[in-house]
C-alpha cells in the first residue's frame, strides 16, 4: 500500500563538499578531458567593454581562517548595466562579456581570483539605480545551502549611498562587510561566515 503523502518527510540536507570541485571544476582537480577549460573560468576577452578589474576574494570562518576548499560563482551586469540573459529586456548586453563566472579558492592560500569588469548601474524594481555590484554564490564543505551575498565597490561612495538595497539593511554596521576595497586594479573582498564581521547574506 502506498504511503500517504502527508507522512512524507524532507530528505536530509547534504554538504556541497568535498566533491563539489570534481563536478564543477574538474580541470582544477586534475581531471582532464571533461571540458577544455572549466566552465566560468573566463568571463571576458580583449574586446570586452568597460574597466577591466581583478577580484581577489577569500571566504573566512569564525576564526578568520580562509577556507581552502570553497567555490564561488559570480553574476553581474556588463559595463552598461545590462545582463547577458534572455530575461534582459532593456537592450543587448556586451557579446564579449560572459556576465557569469566560477572559480575555486586556492588550496594553499584560500584566495579566489576573477578577472572581470566593473559593472554598470542596474535599476531596482522601483526604477531607482542600484550601485555597481556583483552577486556572489558560495559553497564549501560544511555549507549545506549555498550562501548568497553581494559585493560593492569602495570607490563608488555616491552610488553606494543611493543604493536601495544598502539602505534597507537593518544592521547598518554590517554594510561595510559588502564593500570590496580597491588596491590598484584589484578589489579585495573577504566574506565572513561568522563573528562580529559576519557578512550580510541574502535569501536565494
Amino acid at each position: 500500500m502506498a504511503q500517504s503523502l502527508d507522512r512524507l518527510k524532507e530528505s536530509p540536507s547534504q554538504t556541497a563538499g568535498p566533491y563539489v570541485h570534481i563536478g564543477l571544476t574538474p580541470n582544477f582537480c586534475g581531471i582532464g578531458g571533461v571540458y577544455q577549460s572549466d566552465l566560468g573560468s573566463t568571463m571576458l576577452n580583449g574586446e570586452t567593454k568597460g574597466e577591466h578589474i581583478e577580484l581577489r576574494i577569500r571566504v573566512l570562518d569564525g576564526t578568520g581562517t580562509p577556507l581552502k576548499d570553497a567555490l564561488i560563482e559570480i553574476w553581474q551586469a556588463d559595463a552598461n548595466g545590462l545582463y547577458n540573459s534572455p530575461a534582459e529586456l532593456r537592450g543587448a548586453a556586451d557579446p564579449n562579456f560572459q556576465g557569469w563566472g566560477r572559480q575555486p579558492t586556492d588550496m594553499e592560500t584560500g584566495v579566489c581570483l576573477f578577472r572581470t569588469i566593473k559593472p554598470g548601474r542596474v535599476p531596482f524594481r522601483d526604477g531607482r539605480l542600484m550601485a555597481p555590484h556583483i552577486t556572489l554564490w558560495i559553497v564549501a564543505r560544511g555549507i549545506n545551502i549555498g550562501l548568497l551575498t553581494r559585493l560593492y565597490f569602495s570607490d563608488e561612495e555616491k552610488a553606494n549611498a543611493e543604493d536601495p538595497i544598502l539602505a534597507r539593511i537593518e544592521h547598518r554596521v554590517r554594510v561595510p562587510t559588502l564593500i570590496a576595497e580597491r588596491q590598484g586594479d584589484t578589489y579585495v573582498f573577504d566574506v565572513h561566515l561568522q563573528g562580529e564581521k559576519e557578512t550580510v547574506f541574502f535569501d536565494s
